[in-house]
């Protein structure tokens, strides 16, 4: 397969590429506003109105900003869209939705598999443990990550509201006297510090007992490799709005995707 990368000479752009090239995937071009005369392994433009070849996926690994030119060139190419980058307000997120109607779309904060299996495990924990266990998810990341809480933080809280029922309400980080906590809400918290690749924890506090679920990123190589398995899964499917869960379904049972158009 080919794909094209948003966010070429980022990060984990340049992630994205080293993994591209050790699976035989070949990168028809990237995509980059800083992009100027550096020496690179593929074509470079700096916006997607330059791109002059067709792909089986886009990847992005950009930023929130350029999400516009994104889903115009997606709709516009019928190109699936693989969506990696976190920080997305609620206009985005409509956004996507919108395109999705009209091309395959694939977003997901964290395209790691382990991260997938602890939102599985989480809902399973937040369903059997029940409202007497108080939930709190604590992520951790490198002192250069830009949004926090960490898109995968929200997701993982999102998963454990809908497994409640949709009640429990967010709150972010705690000080001062003024309340002390209720069953009807979720703590988030994020720790910010040297180079720490990504760690996710989801805790279920109950009166004689603590379960903890920890998910550890030793390294960036592993989101790029899930993002290139996003990419593979995508190709061909129809218009609608999918998760990364829905990869490992595909990955592991055999069995179709759900479409969450």
């Amino acid at each position: 397969m080919n794909i094209i990368i948003g966010g070429a000479l980022g990060r984990m752009g340049r992630e994205l590429a080293k993994a591209a090239a050790e699976a035989g995937v070949e990168i028809v071009c990237g995509v980059d506003v800083a992009y100027s005369d550096q020496a690179c392994d593929f074509p470079m433009v700096t916006d997607y109105a330059r791109i002059d070849r067709v792909a089986d996926a886009l990847v992005d690994f950009s930023h929130p900003s350029g999400l516009p030119h994104l889903l115009a060139y997606g709709v516009r190419t019928g190109t699936p869209l693989v969506l990696c980058t976190t920080g997305y307000d609620d206009a985005d997120l409509d956004a996507i939705r919108k395109a999705a109607e009209r091309v395959p779309i694939l977003r997901s904060a964290n395209m790691s598999l382990g991260i997938s299996v602890l939102q599985e495990l989480s809902a399973l924990a937040a369903r059997a443990l029940g409202e007497g266990y108080d939930v709190e998810i604590v992520e951790k990341h490198h002192r250069q990550k830009l949004d926090s809480p960490s898109g995968t933080a929200l997701m993982l809280y999102e998963t454990v509201r809908a497994a409640r029922g949709g009640e429990p309400e967010a709150v972010f980080g705690r000080h001062g006297r003024s309340a002390k906590r209720t069953q009807a809400e979720i703590g988030i918290h994020a720790v910010r510090g040297g180079t720490v690749t990504g760690e996710h924890e989801v805790g279920f506090y109950g009166r004689s007992e603590e379960i903890i679920l920890t998910h550890r990123a030793e390294s960036r190589a592993l989101l790029a490799e899930g993002a290139l398995r996003a990419a593979r899964f995508l190709a061909g499917k129809p218009c609608g709005l999918y998760a990364m869960g829905d990869v490992v379904r595909e990955m592991l049972r055999g069995e179709p995707a759900a479409n969450e158009r």
